[in-house]
Formats: C-alpha cells, sequence, structure tokens
C-alpha cells in the first residue's frame, strides 16, 4: 500500500453557534478534539474564512482547519488555504458526517466520490486536479421518520447520539494516534465504540 500523507485535516460544518452542535458539524467536532487532544488552538484567520492552527507529527506539520463558511460553499475555502500552504487535493483529509453509517461508527475512505453529500461535492468542483482523497466519515445515521435529509443534518442528535458520536471520535483519537502516519492502513476500516 502506498503511504498517504496528511498535511491538511479540513473538519466540513457550518458557521454561526446555532450550527455547531448540530449532526452536519460532526466535522468540526473532530476537528477541536484533535487540537484539544494535541494541545493547540484553533485560531480565527481572516485570510482563510475560517479558524487554523497544526501540529507536528514525526516533523511534519499538519494543518488543522474549521472553514467558516456554509458546507456546500466549502471547497472554495479549502481550495484557498491548500493552495496557500502548497496542499495537493490527496494531502488532504476531509472530516464529514456520514448518513450511511450509524452514531458510534466511523469509516475512513480514499474516495474521489461525494455519495450525496454536498460539502464534498463543492471541495471536488473547486479542486481542478481530479483524484481521490483521504475522506474521514462519522456515523450519525439516517432519520428514523420520513424526515428530510436537511431538516435532519441540521438539529441536534439527541442525547444518546450525541454522547456515541463523541465516544467515537475520542476513542478514535486517543486510540489511534498513529493514525495520520500512514493513514493508508486505515483506509476502508470501520471503527466502532
Amino acid at each position: 500500500m502506498i503511504l498517504k500523507i496528511v498535511k491538511l485535516i479540513v473538519g466540513l460544518g457550518n458557521p454561526y453557534k446555532k450550527f455547531y452542535h448540530t449532526r452536519h458539524n460532526i466535522g468540526m467536532w473532530f476537528v477541536q478534539i484533535l487540537a484539544n487532544y494535541f494541545q493547540v488552538t484553533l485560531k480565527e484567520k481572516k485570510k482563510f474564512s475560517g479558524k487554523v492552527s497544526n501540529i507536528i507529527i514525526d516533523n511534519q506539520k499538519i494543518y488543522l482547519f474549521q472553514p467558516e463558511i456554509f458546507m456546500n460553499l466549502s471547497g472554495s475555502l479549502v481550495l484557498n488555504i491548500a493552495s496557500y500552504y502548497k496542499i495537493n487535493l490527496s494531502e488532504i483529509l476531509i472530516i464529514r458526517d456520514e448518513l450511511d453509517l450509524i452514531p458510534g461508527v466511523l469509516k475512513i475512505i480514499y474516495s474521489s466520490k461525494h455519495n450525496g453529500h454536498n460539502g464534498i461535492r463543492s471541495i471536488i468542483s473547486c479542486f481542478k486536479e481530479k483524484s481521490v482523497f483521504m475522506q474521514l466519515c462519522i456515523g450519525i445515521g439516517r432519520p428514523k421518520l420520513k424526515r428530510k435529509i436537511v431538516e435532519f443534518v441540521l438539529n441536534s442528535p439527541n442525547s444518546i447520539e450525541k454522547k456515541l458520536i463523541q465516544q467515537i471520535i475520542t476513542n478514535f483519537i486517543y486510540q489511534n494516534t498513529n493514525f495520520l502516519k500512514n493513514i493508508s492502513l486505515f483506509f476502508g476500516k470501520k471503527f466502532y465504540l
């Protein structure tokens, strides 16, 4: 398997406090928990229209980014920061929510497909290079009632779901601290509580 180096980790979500605790902002939750683990602070950077920090693993700087724009427009901000730091799409790990995984499950994929996710669709449309890239998908499940998907992802998970989601993120980061050293080893694998 080819060694894949992560140079930028992007936590997808929507801006404003009212959206922070929604299912669609789980990517931002992950990046915040990762920043806490490495004891770094995400700081507002106007030139990137988002919060940025970095961590060092094996002398490799890895940027953390939370774009502060609506998810379906996030591709332009991801392209902006990637261009600034000369990072290719194949070196970016996108953290996002996933309807087809239940809460308490996450999966890392290496794909060029969006599978209906508007944040991923935006990123694909903004990058000229059409390559596969890394995605860490965090399960949010599907609505039980006949509810529109948009309404579902823009609402907060219930307390049980929230606990499962936060626990899988925390467990994954704390139990797999080496996942950024060779993320290729994790492609296609699911992680459960």
